[in-house]
C-alpha cells in the first residue's frame, strides 16, 4: 500500500512546525522547605525522622502572563492571565505538599545491624515543560488520511502556515489540524514512596555481607493523554471524540496522571573491607519494575489511549532488568618499598611502587521492548497495534541481519478486518543481555609537599564485547526480529574497546 501511495504521488502524512516568537521564556518557582531529627533511643537503637513540605505553583510566560489552556467546550486556546482569564486558567495544583521520612537502626548483635526505612517525596516535575511549545507559541500542524486513503499529493505539498492571532478576550480558535498541550481542572502530582528492609553481618576476616528488600511505588504518575484517539477498534476517525465534534483529528493531550508504577528488588553485597591491599564489593539485585508502558520521562504518552482498553498500558517497564551483578576491586601492587616484593634499589622501589589496579565488572540480563504490528488491523488512531502470538517465541540469540534473535513465526499480523489488539502484550520480550569489563592502572607522584602527579591508564570494555541494542520489533520491517545496531551511551558509545592514558599534576 505505500509503495503504491508512491508511485501515484499521493500523500497519506505529513506536518510542518512554525515557531511564532524567534525567542520565548517561561518562569517557574518552587519551594521546599525541610526539618530532620535523629533520637539515640539507646546504644542499640536509632530513630531518625523528618519531613519536606513543598509547594509547586503553575509555571507563567515572561511578561506576566500565564500558559495555555485548551477549552474543550469551544475548541479554543486560552491564553491564561488574559481577557480576565486567572494566570493559572483555574488549574488546581495543591497547596502544600507533606513528605515524611523514617529511618530505624537496630544492632541486634556486636555484629549483626537491622535498618528499616519508609520515606515519601513528591515528584518536582515542571510543568513548563509539556506546557513550553504549546500552541500559539508553536504551531504543530499534522494531517493524516484515514486508512486505505490519502490526505493530500506531492504536487500540493504542506501548506503555509499562518501566524496565530491571540483575541482581546485571550482565546483563539483551534485548528482542527494543530497539536495542543493541555492541562484540566486539577493537575494531579505525583508521589513515589519508598521503603525497605536490609540486615548487615560482619562475617570476619573483614567481610560484611548484607541482604534486604527494597521497594517503591510511584502513584499517579504524569504523562500526555491523548484524548482525542480513537476509543472503539474499526471505527477509524469516526471513533474520536473531538473528531465527532470539530473535526479534529489530530493529538489533544491532557497533561495529568496516568497511573502507578510499582518496583520491588531483592538486593544483596559482599564487602571485602580494605586489607591486605585489597578491597572488593560483590552487589547483586532481583528486581522487577512495573507500570504504564511505555515513557519513563513524563515527556510522552500510554502506548494505548482509549480509555476501556487502558489497562494493557500495565507491562514491565522499559528499564526492567532481572538480574543485575556489579563487581568491583582495589588492589595495591605488592611492588616497592614496605611491600612483599622489592628491588632493594630506591630508584627502582620508587618507580615500581605505589602502582593500584582497579577493576570493574557489570552483567544485567535485556531489557523489554515492543512488538508492534499494523494499525490498520486496529482502526483505532493514537493507540499502539501489537500481532498475534500464534506459537511460543524462540529464542534464537541471533545477530545481525539474517539472524533472527527470537523465531519470526511466532508472530502474526492481525487478520484485516478483525478490527482488534493482538495477542501480544506490550513489552512481553526481553532483549539481549549487558555486559562490560573495565580496568584501571593508577600510580599516585607526589614532589616536595606542594606538588602531585597522577598517572591514570584505564582501559574500558577491555574484552570489547559489544552491547547489542534490542531487535526491530516492528513486525512489517524487513529487519524484523534482527538485532541491527548496538545500545547507546556509556563510555563507550557504540560498545567500542577504549584506551585512555592521562597525567594529572595537582599544586
Amino acid at each position: 500500500n505505500s509503495m503504491g501511495t508512491y508511485l501515484l504521488g499521493l500523500v497519506t502524512a505529513g506536518g510542518r512546525l512554525l515557531q511564532v516568537p524567534d525567542e520565548y521564556r517561561t518562569r517557574t518557582t518552587m519551594y521546599s522547605f525541610y526539618a530532620r531529627d535523629q533520637w539515640q533511643v539507646n546504644r542499640k537503637l536509632t530513630v531518625s525522622y523528618g519531613s519536606r513540605f513543598e509547594f509547586f505553583p503553575m509555571p507563567w510566560r515572561e511578561g506576566g502572563r500565564g500558559m495555555e489552556r485548551f477549552d474543550f467546550r469551544t475548541n479554543e486556546m486560552i491564553a491564561c492571565g488574559l481577557g480576565g482569564t486567572p494566570r493559572d486558567c483555574g488549574t488546581s495544583v495543591g497547596r502544600l505538599y507533606f513528605s515524611p521520612r523514617l529511618g530505624v537502626a537496630y544492632r541486634a548483635t556486636e555484629k549483626t545491624v537491622i535498618r528499616t526505612g519508609f520515606g515519601v517525596n513528591w515528584d518536582p516535575w515542571n510543568l513548563a515543560r509539556p506546557l513550553r511549545t504549546n500552541f500559539p507559541i508553536l504551531a504543530v500542524f499534522n494531517f493524516a488520511a484515514p486508512a486505505f486513503q490519502w490526505a493530500s499529493t506531492f504536487d500540493q505539498g504542506i501548506p503555509q502556515l499562518q501566524t496565530p492571532q491571540v483575541g482581546q478576550n485571550g482565546r483563539i480558535a483551534m485548528p482542527t489540524n494543530y497539536l495542543l498541550n493541555t492541562t484540566g481542572d486539577n493537575f494531579q502530582r505525583s508521589y513515589m514512596m519508598n521503603w525497605n528492609f536490609t540486615v548487615q553481618r560482619d562475617l570476619g576476616k573483614n567481610y560484611v555481607a548484607q541482604v534486604g528488600y527494597v521497594g517503591s511505588r510511584a502513584v499517579r504518575v504524569a504523562g500526555n493523554l491523548n484524548l482525542n484517539a480513537g476509543q472503539t477498534p474499526g471505527l477509524d476517525q469516526a471513533g474520536q471524540p473531538l473528531f465527532q465534534q470539530f473535526r479534529r483529528a489530530v493529538a489533544t493531550n491532557l497533561v495529568n496522571a496516568l497511573g502507578d508504577t510499582v518496583y520491588h528488588s531483592m538486593q544483596a553485597t559482599l564487602t571485602k573491607r580494605f586489607s591486605n591491599g585489597f578491597q572488593a564489593n560483590l552487589a547483586y539485585t532481583w528486581s522487577k519494575a512495573i507500570g504504564i508502558c511505555c515513557d519513563m520521562q513524563n515527556s510522552g504518552g500510554p502506548q494505548i489511549n482509549a480509555l476501556n482498553f487502558f489497562a494493557l498500558n500495565r507491562t514491565l517497564l522499559p528499564v526492567d532488568r532481572t538480574h543485575n551483578v556489579q563487581f568491583t576491586a582495589n588492589y595495591e601492587l605488592p611492588f616497592g618499598t614496605g611491600r612483599a616484593i622489592k628491588s632493594g634499589n630506591k630508584v627502582v622501589d620508587s618507580i615500581i611502587g605505589g602502582w593500584q589496579l582497579n577493576g570493574l565488572m557489570s552483567f544485567m540480563t535485556g531489557t523489554p521492548f515492543n512488538v508492534t504490528a499494523d494499525g490498520a488491523t486496529l482502526l483505532m488512531p493514537g493507540n499502539t497495534q501489537t500481532p498475534d502470538l500464534i506459537a511460543e517465541p524462540t529464542r534464537l540469540g541471533g545477530i545481525g541481519r539474517g539472524n533472527p534473535y527470537f523465531d519470526r513465526n511466532a508472530f502474526r499480523e492481525v487478520p484485516r478486518g478483525a478490527n482488534r489488539f493482538g495477542t501480544l502484550g506490550l513489552n512481553t520480550m526481553r532483549g539481549p543481555s549487558f555486559f562490560n569489563t573495565d580496568l584501571g592502572l593508577f600510580r599516585q607522584f607526589t614532589f616536595k609537599e606542594r606538588f602531585q602527579a597522577q598517572f591514570r591508564a584505564e582501559y574500558f570494555n577491555w574484552t570489547n564485547t559489544p552491547k547489542f541494542a534490542n531487535p526491530v520489533g516492528g513486525i512489517n520491517s524487513g529487519d524484523f526480529m534482527f538485532v541491527t545496531g548496538t545500545q547507546a551511551g556509556g563510555r563507550e558509545p557504540n560498545g567500542d574497546r577504549i584506551l585512555r592514558i592521562g597525567m594529572r599534576l595537582s599544586f
